[in-house]
């Protein structure tokens, strides 16, 4: 072994750091063979509702184009109940390596931490926003036989026979569900709420004549409507929406600034690395803007709307003030 105890301290100095650098090299792919590749099997993109319904018809076009672009299958996976609880709590919980997405919406997202007493998750801290996706306008339906030929029809019935009236929804805490609250709020009218699991569970007892009205996303009501089956009174952005273009607006129909879309995102687990979260967002963003997704959205009545994750947060920021005011004023508050 080489004495060293009398060279120039400044000559031995170098030497240990070329040789600390020679040995960073060697090491530097150890570390990147310790990270695992993302990503390194099938993705699951949780739908916290049944399908057919309008997140489901939008997770299963994202999935679709995903698939190809990371390499592995993207599994849409429906996990329905308890107005989308249970699956936005199961991905909440699970690991954050990205291989486990949820197709959100302004209920989970939003409404229901104001909605409920308590979740099982923080919205804000136990999941990470990916992209908003698209949005679109509530419908408020009755059957073809109904004697209800307008809003303003089917409120004159609902004042002149306070909660007899029933509305459907496809749960707890969705869209229709707050818009409907807003609307009784706005018309001063009692209307009670039936809520469902799922859009395709609503409108089978809608077509029976089992439920006065449904409030709820236009995709999976556009077909019966179209046919006559059902019977479109309003709907409930601020303009009028381009896949129904002679229904009128709430607003038109006489409730003068009344405005409420549903929107839906794609999150992660909270903690989720940022390249990850990055590369998703980026893709997912990519996919929103192609012009056959554009197309094959707004064949069943949505509107793409991607946002990046930043902008997403503060998207949801704003929706938060409005639907916690709403909460609050219509009572409609659960345990």
């Amino acid at each position: 072994m080489q004495d060293t105890s009398s060279e120039d301290p400044a000559l031995l100095s170098s030497r240990r750091l070329v040789l600390a650098a020679g040995a960073g090299l060697f090491a530097a792919p150890a570390l990147l063979r310790a990270q695992p590749a993302f990503p390194n099997r099938p993705l699951r993109l949780v739908v916290p509702f049944p399908g057919g319904g309008a997140t489901d018809v939008t997770a299963r076009v994202i999935a679709e184009h995903l698939s190809p672009l990371l390499g592995q299958p993207v599994v849409v996976d429906n996990r329905p109940g308890a107005g989308g609880i249970l699956g936005s709590d199961a991905v909440a919980k699970s690991d954050p390596d990205g291989h486990t997405l949820l197709m959100c919406t302004i209920g989970t997202a939003s409404i229901n931490q104001y909605l409920y007493s308590k979740l099982p998750y923080d919205p804000a801290k136990d999941l990470t926003n990916l992209a908003l996706a698209n949005s679109l306008a509530n419908v408020i339906t009755v059957p073809a036989e109904s004697k209800a030929k307008t809003l303003k029809d089917l409120l004159d019935m609902a004042r002149a026979e306070p909660g007899n009236l029933n509305y459907g929804t496809p749960g707890n805490g969705t869209s229709g569900h707050m818009c409907a609250e807003l609307l009784k709020t706005r018309a001063k009218v009692n209307i009670s709420h039936v809520p469902y699991r799922g859009s395709a569970t609503v409108i089978p007892d809608l077509l029976a004549g089992r439920l006065d009205l449904a409030v709820d996303n236009i995709p999976p009501y556009l077909p019966h409507i179209q046919e006559g089956r059902l019977r479109a009174l309003a709907v409930t952005s601020k303009g009028r929406w381009f896949a129904l273009p002679d229904v009128p607006t709430v607003a038109e129909s006489g409730i003068e600034g009344f405005e409420a879309e549903a929107w839906f995102g794609v999150q992660a687990p909270g903690r989720t690395p940022r390249p990850i979260v990055e590369r998703l967002s980026n893709h997912i963003l990519d996919i929103l803007r192609k012009p056959d997704v554009v197309t094959r959205l707004r064949d069943v009545g949505s509107e793409p709307r991607p946002l990046g994750p930043a902008e997403f947060d503060r998207f949801i920021q704003a929706e938060n003030t409005k639907w916690q005011e709403v909460v609050r004023i219509s009572g409609a508050k659960l345990d």
